[in-house]
């Protein structure tokens, strides 16, 4: 721990949850430049989710969740076992899992034996679900294009190579 106590003595420790490269110098005390990068992260981040979760609801009374999950069945048209789902939605199970039922109640995916596994099953976005995502994608596109037109189109793409730049250095980074 960095306590007055060790700081005393020589000993510190990093104070952002240690997940620092081994050759990597200690960040300067005097430059915040980065946790206020990551704070205007968060907080575009959760302006953007919060408007589209409200588009969603007000026009199509459905929420994120279920258009993320809507997207990855489009996106795998021959359909996805339910750990896959999970994992590429990055969420557990049970609310894949709830997701799905209410899914496929309302005729929007179906469960589909997997040839491959009698085990398992996999779900896929029915004709239904294949025409109502379309329409929810074409507008969710509109609302992105929206909420960022306070950027000209160079900076957008400025923006998308800086952060493209950051992701490539976190998934060069240990224990990812």
């Amino acid at each position: 721990m960095n306590t007055p106590r060790n700081r005393r003595k020589g000993k510190t420790e990093p104070q952002h949850g240690g997940a620092v490269r081994p050759d990597s110098k200690p960040p300067s005390a005097g430059n915040h430049g980065a946790l206020r990068v990551w704070l205007r992260l968060l907080t575009c981040h959760s302006l953007i989710e919060t408007e589209l979760r409200s588009q969603l609801r007000t026009r199509f009374e459905t929420t994120l969740p279920r258009f993320d999950l809507m997207a990855q069945l489009e996106r795998h048209p021959q359909g996805l076992k339910m750990r896959d789902l999970s994992r590429l939605l990055m969420v557990s199970g049970g609310n894949v899992t709830g997701i799905t039922d209410r899914l496929v109640e309302e005729g929007l995916i179906e469960r589909r034996d997997d040839p491959r596994d009698r085990r398992a099953y996999t779900v896929c976005l029915t004709d239904k679900g294949k025409t109502q995502f379309a329409e929810m994608a074409a507008l969710h596109e509109q609302w992105v294009i929206a909420l960022f037109d306070g950027l000209s189109g160079e900076e957008q793409g400025q923006l998308a190579n800086l952060l493209g730049k950051l992701k490539r250095h976190l998934g060069e980074s240990p224990g990812r």
